[in-house]
């Protein structure tokens, strides 16, 4: 998907933000004793970073005379995947009824990304006091689950005998499903589709959050009507029934449910009034509709490699004008890209040592052109520590290697491709891998790219690539399916939209918050996409 910044309000839009909430349970282990004659009194308070300055959220009720407090109230949090979001948890020893947390004694602190829990799901850390030393023996433990109700319930209904509704041939039957609402009265749900002329209807099978059909709650009492259409929009109704999810969970694809459809003004008039027909479900199946989250809290892994464009387009980079000139700043486009989308990518990776490679370059000694190697000289070990290793190893690399050319992205993406080819094998929804390019332009080898990302589009993997300077990019927007679907030369269509293209120019004068969004909103639905094509629930989900 091609980014431009469009001055919209900021917040989410659509489906395309990971936007979900997330519950935060806290408890305090070995925490310091300010209490003369007692023990401590402690509270949490949490408070996240916005624009610079840490903003409280909220606190836990005090724990009287504990020092090892489990707090019953829950911090529950939005959480945003394509931000960074810093978090600090304060504990006070409770000493006046007093709101302002400087009347209370400090019992330490700990600070960090809500990324870093979600992807932990508990962390267990030690308590630091202002100065920056260990709070005596003090622990925290955050632990952290997603607040939503996903499961989802897939019914397939059918009918038969219905009443005939129309003069001069047959009804045409539909369904509503309503659910009680909170004023009391019936609330549409569902309402599926008109079968023609027919008094025996199979409608197709539908599916709709649990939440939407009965607040999650099984045992509900839905009603389910029964409508003959008519153009008009006078429907004309058949019959009704009321029912429950748990109720219609009996029906097997062998067994069906049969239920009574009543029309009580029918009833009452007449003395030998049997039903209106009969509504059927065939089958009614409750499944979860995993999240990115929860793949994430499941322990999967996102594995983060860059791909560095060194040919000789950039330019020289001890002159001012080359996209790889390291400015006194101590930073450039490239750089920018790397520190963007690594520091949010790393709080999901345990280990954080991130492969960074290089191509388009001749590398010493002697002097052969290379399209993917280590940027750390280390083709056995090409792993960097954090987001820190990578941008060092960039910018020592530099005066050793030559640029060249051409610009080939396809060894690049076959080298990830191979390690995600390898992750399938344990038939598990527990690593992902993001391949991050970073280039000034035009591609040489677009069949041999083209066929690569085909072939990565049935792999665990996304790419990202960010275009530096002011080349024309036409070739990555052709790379980029948002438009229409990618054919490799073969002609052969990729399963799915792996490839995000963003230009870096588009974003010089944005907040470098801005490009990561930008770069990252897709991401999640790429994740969550992949694993249920591959039937892959979370490593440790519940059955629904």
């Amino acid at each position: 998907m091609a980014y431009t910044v469009a001055p919209s309000p900021a917040g989410p839009v659509g489906s395309q933000y990971c936007v979900c909430k997330v519950e935060l349970s806290v408890c305090g282990q070995n925490l310091l004793d300010r209490d003369v004659t007692s023990k401590s009194d402690p509270f949490c308070v949490l408070f996240m970073e916005v624009n610079g300055k840490w903003v409280e959220l909220d606190r836990t009720e005090t724990a009287v005379n504990n020092l090892n407090p489990a707090f019953a109230k829950k911090f529950i949090v939005d959480y945003h995947f394509e931000e960074v979001q810093k978090l600090k948890f304060a504990l006070f020893d409770q000493d006046k009824s007093s709101m302002q947390l400087y009347e209370h004694d400090f019992l330490g602190e700990f600070s960090c990304t809500l990324g870093m829990i979600v992807s932990s799901k508990k962390i267990t850390r030690t308590l630091l006091l202002g100065n920056g030393k260990p709070a005596g023996k003090g622990m925290i433990t955050i632990a952290a689950q997603e607040l939503s109700d996903n499961r989802v319930i897939t019914l397939s209904m059918a009918g038969r005998k219905l009443d005939k509704k129309d003069l001069f041939g047959k009804s045409d039957p539909f369904l509503e499903f309503h659910k009680p609402g909170d004023d009391g009265k019936w609330m549409l749900v569902h309402r599926t589709e008109v079968i023609k002329y027919t008094l025996d209807p199979v409608w197709k099978p539908f599916t709709v959050p649990l939440v939407s059909l009965c607040d999650g709650d099984v045992e509900k009492l839905i009603k389910v009507m029964c409508y003959d259409y008519d153009s008009d929009g006078g429907h004309d109704f058949i019959g009704e029934f009321q029912t429950s999810v748990a109720k219609m969970c009996e029906a097997q694809d062998a067994f069906p449910l049969e239920l009574e459809c009543i029309n009580p003004k029918k009833q009452k008039k007449k003395k030998n009034y049997k039903n209106s027909g009969i509504i059927i479900v065939k089958s009614c199946k409750i499944t979860r509709d995993f999240s990115f989250l929860d793949y994430i809290l499941g322990g999967c892994q996102l594995m983060f490699t860059v791909g560095i464009d060194f040919t000789a387009s950039n330019g020289n980079p001890r002159d001012p004008t080359s996209l790889h000139y390291i400015n006194p700043m101590g930073t450039n486009e490239y750089l920018s890209a790397i520190w963007a989308v690594g520091q949010i990518i790393q709080d999901y990776d345990s280990d954080k040592m991130f492969p960074a490679l290089g191509f388009g370059a001749q590398l010493p000694p002697d002097w052969k052109v290379s399209h993917e190697f280590a940027i750390n000289f280390n083709p056995t070990n090409p792993f960097c520590s954090g987001v820190e290793g990578i941008v060092q190893a960039y910018s020592a690399c530099l005066p050793h290697i030559r640029f060249y050319g051409p610009t080939n992205f396809s060894p690049i993406v076959n080298h990830v491709a191979r390690f995600a080819a390898q992750a399938t094998q344990q038939e598990a929804a527990s690593q992902y891998f993001i391949l991050l390019i970073i280039t000034d332009g035009v591609i040489s080898d677009m069949d041999e790219t083209r066929h690569a990302v085909v072939q990565a589009s049935k792999l665990p993997m996304s790419i990202i690539i960010v275009g530096v300077g002011n080349a024309d990019f036409a070739a990555m927007e052709f790379l980029d399916g948002d438009s229409r679907v990618l054919r490799s030369h073969t002609g052969e269509e990729a399963v799915r939209d792996i490839v995000q293209f963003v230009p870096f120019r588009d974003f010089r004068n944005a907040p470098k918050e801005t490009l990561a969004k930008a770069v990252l909103a897709e991401l999640p639905q790429q994740v969550v996409q992949y694993f249920k094509h591959q039937n892959l629930p979370p490593i440790n989900s519940e059955p629904a």
